[in-house]
């Protein structure tokens, strides 16, 4: 048994950061003394320990108000890396395509890893969040890295960071760094000819950005997110995803807003970093044989596109053959900024596109009468093209003959988003029921160590759920009597994404505020579900719903429908709790 590492906050922090790092630390030690710190510690062992590194809530709150110069960020994360027994030379050694944006960057990263796949190489990628198991996050050739492989790898970084800790600094990384410096030793360790590493949040301060060589960079679609850390508008956003260029590293781009592009051209100039903006998808098809994607959803198509150039310069830069043979073209770029090649993609590259598969993002699982459209957009653009994947999905669904069509919306949404813009984008969709509920499988998380999280209560989860509810229902009430299948696009811009959005519903229904919230995503899929779902067992019913008028009536008319169409949206966390509980396949 290995003595327990002793937790001693950083100076400064005054009563309220003492008081959350007491308690922070009381956490840490009451699940972590039931552990056993050696190389037979099981994978469950290992995945509540890397819990303790969560953050306490109102500990993370005095980060924020006394984080400084966020470059000591960095700097903190090469400290780490060295005591974990890499230098940064190391990394050098890794032929890495970085990846970053605000919507459309883990698509992205998986359509390239796919394409590069297809070549034979063996590919390394780092993503987040992860849905069902941690050890998502870490792929090897596409597949999570096995339970006993992330144990092995876990112990022997925690081990060394344990070992090389003195007084002038705390033993162990924050969760997300740690994960990081882990994939590191991973891909290095197990050979890959490649690594695909997706940005955590931003760029120039994000712990994946300790990259100095890598060999190609991308930027996916921006947008807002993320506004306490990156900023609060597009412009300074755009820069810190700049932050991950490097001098003489070739970066591709989409197209953009002009403003956030003019940040990206400008950043690029000054560190004489090649910066090329890519053409379309549609310019590298052929009439007769249109690009497939495994992804579905038109907003997919600019990500297929970034990604294909992502990999062909790859292939380029390590100089394989098979590139694809450049198109003859007329295409220019009207933003000043020099157009990415446009080329015949190979045999590799469509079969790539088209096998690729990226769960959570744009899924439909089809069960009987229901069908669950499952997508983790939280942004308003991401949720903007969400409703029109969800809504084209519809379209193509046959029709039941007999009985009620129903509409469920499941919905949360985490951190400090604008809430009411989600939802009033969601409101033309016209859903019989919206139903609320945290992020949790089960109200306890005993058992399920990949969904602890330390960092709010779930008395606040419950409150945020409420809020949200009451949002939705006051929402719902300022639509009466207005036209609800109307929303515009809220930016301008050319593509099938944007312009007006017109609904069709499916049946002439009255516009209602019918909400529920549930503690747990198990108790709200029984309850929408109604025992249809033959994949799905619960483990333990909801209390006191036979009481409640909306959920007594509702459940008589999902138990009658002939067609019950649930989507799943918010969050990614919530979306990776619903498939855990829908195909507990995915937990093996």
């Amino acid at each position: 048994m290995r003595k327990l590492p002793r937790l001693w906050p950083a100076s400064g922090l005054g009563l309220e950061g003492l008081t959350a790092w007491f308690t922070f630390s009381m956490i840490c030690r009451s699940i972590s003394t039931s552990l056993r710190w050696d190389e037979n510690a099981s994978f469950e062992d290992a995945v509540r320990t890397l819990n303790t590194l969560q953050t306490n809530a109102s500990f993370l709150e005095q980060i924020k108000r006394e984080r400084g110069n966020p470059q000591v960020q960095l700097e903190a994360m090469r400290d780490y890396l060295v005591r974990s027994g890499l230098q940064i030379e190391d990394l050098d050694r890794l032929k890495i395509i970085h990846v970053t944006g605000t919507k459309g960057k883990g698509s992205t990263c998986a359509f390239t890893e796919r394409i590069l796949r297809g070549y034979g190489l063996k590919t390394g990628f780092y993503s987040s969040p992860h849905l069902v198991q941690v050890r998502e996050r870490i792929r090897i050739n596409g597949e999570p890295i096995s339970p006993e492989l992330f144990t092995k790898y876990f112990w022997r970084l925690y081990h060394r960071l344990e070992e090389t800790k003195d007084d002038t600094c705390v033993s162990m990384p924050p969760y997300f760094r740690f994960l990081t410096i882990m994939a590191f030793h991973v891909f290095l360790q197990e050979k890959v000819d490649l690594a695909v590493v997706e940005v955590g949040i931003g760029g120039a301060y994000d712990c994946t950005n300790i990259i100095r060589k890598p060999v190609v960079c991308g930027i996916s679609s921006l947008g807002i997110d993320h506004t306490n850390i990156l900023g609060d508008t597009i412009e300074k956003i755009a820069w810190q995803k700049a932050g991950i260029f490097k001098p003489g590293v070739p970066a591709f781009t989409v197209s953009q807003p002009d403003s956030p592009l003019e940040v990206l051209k400008d950043q690029a100039r000054q560190l004489l970093c090649p910066l090329y903006l890519c053409p379309s998808l549609e310019a590298f098809e052929e009439e007769a044989q249109p690009l497939q994607l495994g992804l579905a959803g038109d907003h997919q198509r600019s990500n297929a596109a970034l990604a294909l150039q992502l990999a062909r310069c790859w292939l380029q830069q390590q100089g394989h053959k098979g590139i694809g043979e450049l198109k003859a073209t007329r295409l220019t770029s009207q933003r000043s900024l020099p157009l990415a090649p446009v080329f015949h993609p190979t045999l590799p590259m469509k079969q790539g596109l088209r096998h690729t598969e990226w769960l959570g993002r744009t899924q439909v699982l089809r069960r009987g009468a229901l069908t669950w459209y499952l997508d983790g957009a939280h942004t308003t653009s991401s949720i903007q093209a969400g409703i029109r994947w969800f809504h084209q999905a519809v379209l193509n669904q046959e029709k039941p003959i007999n009985g009620p069509e129903v509409r469920v919306l499941l919905f949360n949404a985490t951190g400090e988003r604008d809430i009411a813009a989600l939802l009033k984008l969601l409101q033309p969709c016209q859903f019989d029921y919206a139903v609320f509920c945290p992020n949790l499988t089960e109200v306890s998380s005993v058992g399920n160590a990949d969904q602890q999280n330390f960092t709010v209560t779930l008395d606040h989860m419950l409150t945020r759920c409420l809020e949200n509810q009451k949002q939705w229902n006051q929402l719902a009430e300022g639509k009466a009597g207005q036209d609800p299948w109307l929303a515009q696009a809220p930016e301008p811009s050319t593509g099938p994404l944007h312009g007006p959005l017109l609904l069709a519903p499916p049946a002439p229904r009255p516009l209602n505020t019918n909400s529920l919230v549930f503690s747990c995503i198990s108790h709200a899929l029984q309850w929408i579900s109604q025992g249809r779902d033959p994949h799905f067992w619960p483990s333990s019913p909801p209390r006191g719903l036979h009481s409640h008028p909306v959920a007594s009536s509702g459940a008589v008319l999902l138990k009658e429908a002939s067609s019950i169409q649930v989507l799943v949206t918010g969050s990614l966390h919530l979306v990776g709790g619903v498939l855990k509980l829908l195909d507990p396949t995915l937990s093996q």
